[in-house]
C-alpha cells in the first residue's frame, strides 16, 4: 500500500483524490491545508490524517508520496522541502513559475533520490495517443508545420475567486496557467523548439499577466509552429486544438479540450484504417490522466523506474512559456532551450 498526502485541498485536489480512491494499492493517508475546514471532506470520506502545518506533515514517516495541489507560486518551496524529507512528489502544473525554481526542484529530487512526476494529463487522451503513435512511426513524413490553439474564457468572476489568480508571483497568465498543457503537447509531439517570436497582451481582465498570447516558433527538426492562446473568448470556452501538417498526412484534433479527431488523412492508410483510428479517438478515457500518472508513480516506486512525465518534461514547458514571455517583452526573437537543463 502506497500512502499519499494531498497538500492543498482546493478544487484540483479532488481529481487527485478520485484517482487515488480507485487504485487498490493506494490510499489517501493524510491531507494538509492551512484552512482546517478544507480538510474535513477527506477526513470524513478517507479517514485521512489532517495537518495544518506542512513541515509537521513531512515528519510523518508513513507518507510515501506528496501530491502538491497548491497555487503555482508555492510549488518550488513545498516540493524542495518534500524532496529533502525523502518524499516522492506528484506536482500539479505548472511545475514552477520560473526556470530556476523548476531546476531547483529537479536538483533536490535527484539529490535525495526521490521520484518526481508532473501533472500533464492531456497526453493520455485517446486521440492524442493515436496521433503520437502515427508521428513516432513517421506516417506524416517530413512535418511542414503545427498549430497549437487554446481559445477559452476566464471571466472577471474567475479571477475574483482568489486574490492570487492572475498574479505574477502565484499564478501566471494564460500561457502558464491555462495553455501549459497544450504547450506540453506541442513539445511532446514535435520535440524541442529552436527560435521563436511572440506577442502577449492583457486585453480584458484586470490581472498582472497576459490574457492573450501568440507566437511563431521553429523546431529543431526544421518544422514551423503557430501558438495561439487566450482566455478572452466570449462567452465561454470555444476550443483547444492541435493541427499537424506533413508531406504525407494531415491531422486535426479539436474539441473544447482537444479530445477528438476532426480530420485525419494519411498516405497509404485505407478508409477503414482511418475510421478505426478516429473511432478510438472518440472513445471515453478508461481512466483520467491523473489516474495514469498516479498509477505510474506507484509502479516507479515499486520497480525503481522514472515517471512517464517527469521533471524534465515539466521544466521544458516552463522554459517555453518563459521564452514566449521574454520574446514578447523584448520585442525580439528568442532562442529557446527546451529539452535542456
Amino acid at each position: 500500500m502506497v500512502n499519499f498526502s494531498l497538500v492543498g485541498c482546493g478544487f484540483i485536489a479532488q481529481k487527485h483524490s478520485e484517482a487515488i480512491a480507485r487504485i487498490p494499492t493506494a490510499r489517501i493517508y493524510a491531507v494538509c491545508d492551512k484552512i482546517q475546514e478544507n480538510m474535513k471532506l477527506y477526513q470524513d470520506k478517507h479517514n485521512a490524517i489532517p495537518y495544518e502545518d506542512f513541515d509537521v506533515m513531512l515528519q510523518d514517516e508513513k507518507i510515501d508520496v506528496v501530491n502538491i495541489c497548491t497555487p503555482s507560486g508555492t510549488h518550488a518551496t513545498l516540493a524542495i522541502k518534500a524532496a529533502n524529507a525523502g518524499k516522492h512528489i506528484i506536482l500539479e502544473k505548472p511545475m514552477a513559475l520560473s526556470e530556476k525554481d523548476a531546476r531547483d526542484i529537479l536538483n533536490a529530487c535527484e539529490k535525495n533520490k526521490v521520484k518526481l512526476a508532473v501533472i500533464h494529463p492531456n497526453r493520455f487522451r485517446p486521440a492524442l495517443i493515436e496521433l503520437k503513435k502515427l508521428l513516432d512511426k513517421g506516417k506524416f513524413g517530413k512535418i511542414s508545420h503545427i498549430n497549437a490553439t487554446v481559445r477559452w474564457n476566464r471571466n472577471k468572476e474567475y479571477y475574483e475567486q482568489a486574490p492570487w489568480r492572475g498574479t505574477r508571483v502565484m499564478d501566471g497568465g494564460v500561457l502558464m496557467n491555462q495553455a501549459i498543457h497544450n504547450l506540453d503537447l506541442l513539445l511532446w509531439l514535435m520535440g524541442p523548439v529552436g527560435e521563436l517570436q511572440a506577442y502577449t497582451a492583457t486585453r480584458f481582465r484586470d490581472i498582472e499577466c497576459e490574457d492573450v498570447a501568440v507566437a511563431v516558433v521553429t523546431f529543431e527538426s526544421g518544422a514551423l509552429g503557430v501558438i495561439e492562446t487566450a482566455t478572452t473568448v466570449y462567452p465561454k470556452n470555444l476550443e483547444e486544438s492541435i493541427s499537424i501538417f506533413g508531406e504525407k498526412g494531415t491531422a486535426i484534433i479539436r474539441g473544447t479540450h482537444a479530445n477528438k479527431f476532426e480530420h485525419l488523412v494519411i498516405e497509404g492508410l485505407s478508409d477503414d484504417e482511418t475510421k478505426t483510428i478516429m473511432d478510438i479517438g472518440e472513445k471515453q478515457q478508461e481512466k483520467s490522466g491523473h489516474a495514469w500518472i498516479i498509477e505510474d508513480m506507484i509502479e516507479c516506486i515499486n520497480n525503481d523506474k522514472q515517471p512517464i512525465i517527469g521533471g524534465q518534461d515539466g521544466l521544458n514547458a516552463v522554459k517555453l512559456v518563459n521564452a514566449i514571455t521574454e520574446a514578447a517583452e523584448s520585442k525580439r526573437p528568442v532562442i529557446s532551450t527546451t529539452n535542456k537543463r
